[in-house]
């Protein structure tokens, strides 16, 4: 579809164009003109769809004339600092081909706060930030949100989840009760549909099934392996499948350091990527991997979630996602703008159940295969059931008081009442 058939202004088209956007996506052509009518939208289309620009050209262009100080008219809350400036760098490429002048503030945290609040001076019209370095400035009198007529929330699934709901309700608190609020994610678990409809007011539903986009070209694979095997296997692949560049997503930051580690280890150039690193040092790891000096980054979920690079070829689950959510987010970062991808997951004696359980919620259907010289030999691990009702075990391990009635059933001294 047309952008001109959306309602968007003249200056607006033009600054589209010079960003090289021809036609609308679906995302784009539904969301836009609820954007512009100021109601409040909750909107679902895979990760690369186009979602930045849906709302950032329409706010953009219902901006208020700028006042002395600005005051910040749109603030769109995001859940990691790569996230952070994804966005800004659209809303900013924007906002020069617009006729009137528009400031626009990045705040995230692992960097010094004294820049970020130097650049506050005299306001901002937009503001991009996460919520926790957002609250350092509101609190440091840096800035003020008062007067916002618009709260977006990207990557929506992940603020409205526990990790940011004590920091997401506090700002909440802070801004106007009247104000329009847009809700954009790829995915929607039932209980954060219920958080959003919440903090919307009437949202009109807009929801893009990969069919209507084209689905990705995305191949995905699932490869049983043995726990201790799957660092090998990972060099073995990248080898004999001639894979240059490789995402690989971890459980924890502690893996990545790990994972990391060992693939050095086998001459492999791979860097760590989790929240405790500087913002420096991730920006230099997604720079070297962007110019293919490192071949593996090794990242946890919610350092992954602003990692948007095109021509990934290949993503690995070395660990598994813990949501079926996560999985979509994970693969979602091949196969962009029409590239094809590739999404291989490891899965494990251990892990096997709940592999199944993701494949179920996402309706999909991988078939398990095995690799020449990594056969998985490991069995799951058999979880036994408690031997009374008032004690049981409570996860695979048995308590003493477990192994001490085990013990008293072997030896005949525990009475036949506590064996039911």
């Amino acid at each position: 579809m047309s952008f001109s058939s959306l309602g968007l202004l003249p200056e607006t088209l033009s600054a589209i164009a010079k960003l090289n956007h021809v036609t609308a996506t679906p995302v784009q052509a539904a969301a836009i003109p609820v954007v512009l009518h100021g109601t409040d939208l909750i909107a679902q289309a895979q990760t690369g769809s186009g979602k930045t620009l849906a709302f950032c050209a329409p706010l953009l262009q219902a901006l208020q004339p700028s006042q002395q100080p600005r005051r910040v008219q749109v603030l769109i809350l995001v859940p990691t600092r790569e996230l952070a400036v994804q966005v800004a760098d659209t809303v900013t490429a924007m906002a020069k081909g617009m006729a009137r002048s528009v400031k626009v503030g990045v705040l995230f945290g692992g960097v010094s706060v004294n820049p970020q609040m130097m650049h506050l001076r005299g306001g901002a019209d937009v503001i991009i930030a996460t919520p926790g370095r957002l609250l350092d400035l509101i609190s440091q009198n840096a800035l003020s949100i008062s007067h916002v007529d618009t709260l977006v929330l990207d990557e929506a699934d992940r603020l409205l989840e526990l990790g940011f709901a004590d920091e997401l309700q506090r700002i909440l608190a802070l801004l106007p009760t009247s104000r329009q609020t847009l809700l954009f994610s790829a995915t929607f678990a039932p209980h954060v549909e219920s958080l959003a409809q919440q903090i919307c007011q009437n949202p009109v539903r807009v929801h893009i099934p990969e069919t209507d986009l084209g689905k990705p070209d995305i191949v995905q694979r699932a490869v049983l392996v043995d726990t201790g095997k799957r660092t090998q296997l990972l060099r073995h692949l990248m080898k004999t499948e001639g894979w240059k560049r490789v995402l690989v997503f971890v459980a924890t930051k502690y893996a990545a350091d790990l994972v990391s580690t060992k693939l050095r280890r086998l001459d492999i150039s791979a860097e760590p990527f989790h929240g405790e690193l500087s913002q420096g040092k991730r920006e230099q790891v997604l720079a070297d991997f962007k110019a293919s000096r490192v071949k593996v980054v090794v990242a946890t979920d919610l350092a992954g979630r602003g990692i948007d690079i095109l021509d990934l070829p290949v993503v690995v689950n070395y660990d598994l996602p813990r949501s079926a959510d996560d999985y979509i987010h994970r693969i979602g970062r091949t196969g962009r703008a029409g590239a094809r991808g590739l999404a291989l997951s490891f899965v494990t004696s251990e892990t096997s159940a709940h592999f199944t359980t993701i494949l179920r919620k996402n309706q999909l259907r991988i078939a398990t295969e095995t690799i020449s010289g990594f056969e998985a030999q490991e069995r799951a691990p058999v979880v036994t059931a408690p031997l009374d009702v008032h004690g049981g075990v409570k996860g695979r391990r048995p308590s003493k008081k477990d192994k001490l009635r085990a013990l008293a059933k072997e030896q005949g001294s525990l009475p036949p009442d506590a064996e039911s």
